[in-house]
């Protein structure tokens, strides 16, 4: 396979063109998405929620980590759930929206999260934390069930509640750390490896 470097990483690997794949496939579920084309904007939405699952587990287990695929996911992670939410909304809403309070806080953690990143590194925070990444395992399995088997009130709390935790945390490890880095596992890790330097 060719090889692209940037900054000193080889960016053309397989987990890399997963991620791509999702940043190109986003324009088109949300095409189907606002044309009301449900059963299209489902299959292609649940191809990328599977991806998202695959490139970061490939990316770890062949070692091909990098700064910049860390940051190419966490952008296509982006799109890939901005799409679900939008699912949400335009699809199942009615179901939802007892319990919209708690998706509420997810987005303004969430929100406040990249708000810190940018303001204190001026980039997106390809932090992939052990809560966030299995945060964004159990999201994307209540999306495929909602979507394709429909709406379930404990698995919408675990999923959602999981995901306020999973950003505190990363606020709490963004407000830590001198530079955004892969490899940062957690705050409980970052506390451990500062006291281990000290």
């Amino acid at each position: 396979m060719k090889q692209i470097t940037v900054r000193g990483e080889n960016i053309i690997n397989v987990p890399n063109m997963i991620s791509l794949y999702r940043l190109l496939a986003f324009p088109l579920i949300f095409y189907f998405a606002l044309t009301g084309q449900e059963k299209y904007y489902v299959i292609f939405l649940c191809i990328s929620l599977v991806s998202d699952v695959l490139d970061g587990n490939i990316a770890r287990y062949f070692k091909l980590q990098t700064n910049f695929g860390a940051a190419l996911d966490n952008l296509a992670d982006i799109c890939t759930y901005a799409m679900a939410l939008l699912g949400l909304f335009l699809f199942r809403w009615t179901e939802i929206e007892p319990h919209a309070w708690l998706l509420y806080l997810f987005l303004t953690v969430f929100v406040l999260s990249y708000i810190i990143a940018f303001t204190r590194f001026g980039k997106i925070p390809g932090l992939h934390l052990y809560s966030a990444v299995s945060a964004g395992y159990i999201q994307s399995i209540f999306f495929f069930v909602l979507f394709v088997f429909g709406f379930y009130t404990w698995m919408y709390f675990l999923a959602v509640g999981w995901g306020v935790f999973a950003y505190v945390e990363k606020i709490f490890v963004l407000l830590r750390l001198d530079d955004i880095r892969i490899g940062v596992k957690g705050l409980y890790w970052l506390i451990k490896s500062e006291k281990s330097r000290s």
